[in-house]
C-alpha cells in the first residue's frame, strides 16, 4: 500500500543564499542525483515561499523550501511491539529489531511513532531517547508535559541506566573492559556526513563486562555513559570487535567502504545483534526510583 506522501520543508540558512534551487538540493540531498531534482522540480514538487519552484531560481536567506515528495510503498518492517509499562507520564516500549522508531529516508508510516499514532491518536507520546532500528528493546516515551519535561532533563544530566546486551566476536579481551574512544562526524557521499570513531571527536564512554563465552563469540553487556549515535556499534568496532552482523562499523571504528562507494552500507542496515536490556530512571514525580527489564529473549533462537 501507498503511504500519505510527505513534505520536507527548509529555511535557507545566510550560507546558502546565492544558491539556485536545484544546486541547493543536488548538494544537501545527495540521495538523489541531479536530474531526479530536476525532474521534481519540472513535475512542480518544490516551492519557493508557497509558490512552484524553477531550476535556475536563486536563494534568498530565510526563505522557505518544501519538497512535496509524492505518496510511495515504504519497506516491509515488522510493526509489532509491546507495551511493557503504562503511566499517567509515560510510557515503557518494547519494539523489535527492525522498525524504525522516527521517520526518515523511505519510513513513514512503517515506523514505531508512525503505528502509535495510528494505534493510539488521542495520545500525544514523544521519544525521551531513540534506538537504532536494528536495535531492539526498551524504549522511554514521555506521556506528559512533566513526563516529557523530567525524563529529558535526566537524560540530558545523564541520570538514566541504560543497560545493553550484544553479540560480539569471540576474541582474548578482559571480561570488563572501559571505552572512551572519541566519536565524530565524516563525510559521507549519499548521507552528507556519518558517525565514527575519531581522535577529535566528542567525548563517548561505554563499559563492557563479558557475560558469557561461546567458541566464536561472546554475549557482552555493555553500558553507556553518554549518548553519541550509534555508541554501542563504534565502540565495539573501535576496539576490534564490531556487533556480530553489522554491516557497516569495521574494526576500528571506521564505515566499510566498497570500490570506493559509501552506499554499499548505511546506519539503519539491520543484521547485527543489540538489546537495550535495562533501564532504570527517576519517576517524574520525584518520588521513586524505577526500573524495567528487556522482557525479549536475546540473543534471539
Amino acid at each position: 500500500m501507498l503511504n500519505q506522501g510527505w513534505v520536507y520543508r527548509d529555511r535557507v540558512k545566510p550560507a546558502w543564499a546565492g544558491l539556485s534551487v536545484l544546486d541547493f538540493y543536488a548538494q544537501n540531498y545527495r540521495h538523489s542525483t541531479r536530474p531526479e531534482w530536476a525532474a521534481r522540480i519540472d513535475k512542480q514538487q518544490i516551492f519557493v515561499d508557497g509558490k512552484p519552484a524553477l531550476w535556475g531560481q536563486i536563494l534568498a536567506a530565510n526563505q522557505t523550501l518544501e519538497y512535496h515528495r509524492e505518496p510511495w510503498e515504504e519497506p516491509d518492517v515488522p510493526l509489532n511491539f509491546s507495551i511493557l509499562h503504562q503511566d499517567p507520564h509515560f510510557w515503557i516500549i518494547e519494539k523489535p529489531a527492525g522498525l524504525p522508531v522516527m521517520p526518515a529516508g523511505n519510513f513513514l508510516e512503517n515506523t514505531l511513532l508512525g503505528q502509535l499514532k495510528t494505534q493510539f491518536p488521542q495520545e500525544n507520546l514523544a521519544p525521551i531517547h531513540r534506538l537504532g532500528r536494528g536495535t531492539s528493546g526498551l524504549m522511554i516515551l514521555g506521556r506528559s508535559p512533566l513526563g516529557k519535561q523530567h525524563l529529558t532533563q535526566q537524560l540530558r544530566e545523564h541520570q538514566i541506566t541504560k543497560i545493553y546486551r550484544a553479540l560480539i566476536p569471540a576474541g582474548d579481551y578482559p571480561d570488563q573492559v572501559t571505552i572512551k574512544t572519541p566519536i565524530g562526524k565524516v563525510a559521507h557521499l549519499t548521507l552528507g556526513t556519518i558517525f565514527v570513531a575519531k581522535a577529535d571527536g566528542l567525548f563517548a564512554h561505554s563499559e563492557m563486562q563479558v557475560l558469557q563465552r561461546f567458541n566464536d563469540l561472546s554475549l557482552v553487556q555493555v553500558q553507556i555513559f553518554t549518548g553519541r549515535p550509534h555508541q554501542i556499534r563504534i565502540h565495539m568496532a573501535a576496539i576490534g570487535y564490531p556487533l556480530v552482523g553489522d554491516p557497516l562499523y569495521l574494526p576500528g571504528g571506521l564505515p566499510k567502504v566498497a570500490n570506493g562507494d559509501q552506499r554499499t552500507a548505511l546506519p539503519g542496515d539491520c543484521g547485527y545483534f543489540l538489546n537495550a536490556h535495562y533501564l532504570q530512571f527517576m519517576h517524574p514525580s520525584g518520588q521513586q526510583v524505577v526500573e524495567f527489564f528487556s522482557q525479549m529473549e536475546f540473543p534471539p533462537t
